[in-house]
């Protein structure tokens, strides 16, 4: 396995007063392939949905099934409704193959050109143009380095804030001025969709004008962040749940006070407190030579996971965990923006601080919350590995 991996994010704004949005965007992942299809469906709404699902869906299924682009394409052309106004089976589409995190294969039809950044900056990537079905095709290959970053959009983006704030809506142009200026190597792909949709939304004035969708991705290294979370049910296995955590590469974050008073012994260190309360409501941090982070552990990950679900849903909580330096919010930017990689060392003993009558015995809330945000770090692209002792 190589050290590179794919950061992924995308994001859509539905037109405005529209239930459902035109725009798809479908990923598909094995080994040593990513590909991603973002479809945009002819018009707005229930008709646009459907097309673009089906074209989105067609294409990666072909696609993931090593089948020609012509045979997607030809399919596509002979699968979809045509419009009975305009007399056209309409879903523009992008596909982005990346194989091995070093090579990429780029499809594009009517969409607005992928912006390729290398270095920061727009990189003028090969081009060739094929006819298919009578369709123009834009087929390109190219060579990847470590930090490239493709951003992928549906017109929508390009037509912000016609005849509202801008006179010819965010040209291409205009949006690689705008990536250029705020390119940050440590940006996640989910922080520069988050940072694009939002710019979009802005211009269109909260109110749509179309569907709008943008993603990001991005060739990074991998990181690895080890995460401990509360002591082993049987104190036996402290030694050997310690052993496995410390050996592993990457970053360590030790969370709940047993947890870190065994892992100072373990390392035959310190467990310096502190009484700095950054934030009121989260515990503050200590610290153990050799380890990244330590902090307290259910009230602290409890608000992890809750930016970690605004995150992936709205997005409103961003700046507050993007800042601060609280445990939750330090753990929240190690796992959501530094981490490709997360391990869980999860202890099931049970806190008699953290039983409720209500539950059944044994119920532990620790393994509900672990189990929980490592569903949503999936969501966001992470692997992640679960350990129980």
């Amino acid at each position: 396995m190589n050290d590179l991996c794919v950061d992924l994010g995308y994001k859509s704004l539905n037109k405005f007063g529209e239930q459902l949005c035109g725009d798809m965007i479908q990923v598909v992942k094995d080994d040593d392939t990513t590909i991603l299809v973002l479809a945009d469906g002819l018009g707005s709404g229930v008709k646009a949905n459907i097309l673009s699902t089906l074209t989105s869906k067609i294409i990666s299924t072909m696609i993931a099934a090593h089948m020609g682009i012509e045979e997607c394409v030809n399919t596509i052309m002979s699968t979809l409704p045509v419009c009975k106004v305009r007399g056209i089976a309409y879903s523009t589409f992008t596909i982005i193959k990346i194989t091995n995190n070093t090579y990429a294969e780029i499809i594009q039809y009517d969409n607005p050109l992928v912006i390729l950044l290398r270095n920061g900056k727009k990189y003028d990537y090969p081009t060739q143009t094929k006819i298919i079905s009578g369709k123009k095709i834009v087929e390109s290959k190219i060579r990847l380095n470590c930090d490239d970053v493709f951003v992928v959009m549906s017109d929508g983006a390009i037509y912000a804030g016609v005849g509202q704030t801008l006179n010819y809506g965010w040209q291409r142009e205009n949006i690689i001025e705008f990536i250029e200026s705020h390119y940050d190597k440590s940006l996640s792909a989910n922080a520069l969709t988050s940072l694009l949709i939002d710019t979009c939304n802005n211009l269109y004035a909260n109110m749509p004008g179309d569907d709008t969708t943008i993603a990001a991705i991005k060739i990074r290294k991998r990181q690895v962040v080890n995460l401990m979370f509360g002591p082993p049910q049987n104190p036996e296995d402290v030694h050997n749940m310690m052993s496995l955590f410390f050996a592993k590469q990457g970053r360590h974050i030790v969370c709940g006070g047993t947890t870190s008073t065994l892992a100072a012994k373990f390392l035959g260190k310190e467990l310096e407190t502190t009484i700095d309360y950054i934030d009121p409501r989260i515990p503050p941090i200590a610290r153990i030579e050799g380890v990244d982070l330590v902090t307290e552990g259910v009230l602290t990950i409890s608000r992890v996971l809750e930016y970690a679900k605004d995150y992936i849903g709205k997005n409103i909580l961003y700046n507050e965990w993007h800042s601060k330096n609280d445990g939750a919010s330090i753990i929240a930017r190690m796992l959501f923006e530094e981490a490709t990689d997360i391990n869980f060392y999860v202890g099931k003993a049970i806190n008699p601080a953290h039983q409720n009558p209500n539950l059944p015995i044994g119920f532990n809330i620790k393994m509900q919350l672990v189990e929980e945000l490592s569903k949503i770090l999936k969501q966001m692209g992470k692997t992640i590995n679960l350990s129980y002792f």
